[in-house]
């Protein structure tokens, strides 16, 4: 039997869970685009200038790709082992199923076996109630025979006795 994977699950891998769920709504859409808007706003402004403005975007939209990525392989391993988890519960599962059935496959055996068990005692059965019925017969012949007998035995006695 496999080794169930057992998955780790740390504080940091929650958070990256849950950052990856964020950065894929629209929340987050939003966010992001009142953010770019509000930078060209102050730009227009004229409060910061359009090189020091594009070099703080520059700076956070690449640390921000930086820091998705990292968050993004986090979930896809936490997925991949999940699904490892599941793929061996399935295994399991299976292996359980292939024992019943091997389980059914024997109790219809036996009761297969138990059905020409019962066919060959009800022959059985038959041929001694046929065998008994015979005697019985034969005993009711005899008797016939006895009583005719003494029938013709008394009979005899009394025409000897006249």
């Amino acid at each position: 039997m496999k080794k169930k994977p057992k998955i780790k699950k740390y504080k940091l891998q929650d958070t990256a869970l849950a950052i990856t769920r964020w950065v894929g709504s629209p929340q987050s859409i939003g966010v992001h685009s009142v953010l770019f808007a509000t930078g060209f706003l102050v730009v227009n402004m004229g409060i910061f200038s359009f090189n020091s403005v594009l070099l703080v975007f520059n700076t956070l939209v690449s640390l921000e790709a930086i820091y998705l990525a990292l968050f993004i392989q986090m979930t896809v391993n936490y997925t991949s082992a999940s699904l490892e988890e599941v793929e061996h519960t399935i295994d399991e599962i299976q292996e359980d199923v292939d024992e019943i059935q091997e389980d059914i496959d024997e109790i219809q055996e036996d009761v297969e076996e138990m059905s020409d068990d019962e066919k060959e005692d009800e022959a059985r059965e038959a041929g001694h109630s046929k065998t008994l019925e015979e005697i019985h017969l034969g005993l009711q012949k005899l008797m016939a025979d006895v009583e005719k007998l003494q029938t013709q035995g008394r009979e005899q006695h009394v025409d000897q006795n006249n």
